[in-house]
């Protein structure tokens, strides 16, 4: 099963920004076709890591914490869930060496795997995704 939530948050952040001011869960809910209780559990993870305040009221919402240029996909992805794959070793049989040099390869190209995605996703700020948009918008 894949999860969507970085592109689903990338996308309301830039959105965010664009728009130069804050969201409400109701409108992000709309946005992205989901219950405003999911979207307040999501954003209250990127809120957890620095990267969006609420504020509440009648002009409250979602906005902002820190500036576009400054927030990568890097930072709302780490933001949203400490695992990247969902493939894992297994520890069934810990003496057995077969498993140990299966384990030690599979940790082996994850770690690659990770160190790779990581580099690209920390090169895209959602500034940069917003420059794109205007370009070709």
């Amino acid at each position: 099963m894949s999860d969507t939530r970085l592109a689903r948050m990338m996308h309301v952040l830039v959105h965010m920004h664009l728009l130069g001011g804050s969201e409400t869960s109701e409108v992000i809910a709309r946005m992205l076709n989901t219950n405003p209780v999911v979207v307040r559990r999501t954003m209250g993870l990127l809120r957890d890591a620095g990267l969006v305040s609420s504020a509440g009221g009648r002009s409250g919402g979602w906005s902002l914490a820190q500036p576009a240029e400054t927030v990568t996909m890097l930072d709302v992805h780490r933001a949203l869930t400490s695992q990247v794959f969902a493939i894992s070793c297994s520890n069934d049989h810990p003496n057995c060496p077969v498993e140990q040099t299966v384990n030690h390869l599979i940790g082996h190209a994850l770690h690659k795997a990770e160190a790779a995605l990581s580099d690209q996703l920390s090169r895209v700020t959602i500034e940069a995704i917003a420059q794109r948009y205007r370009s070709t918008g």
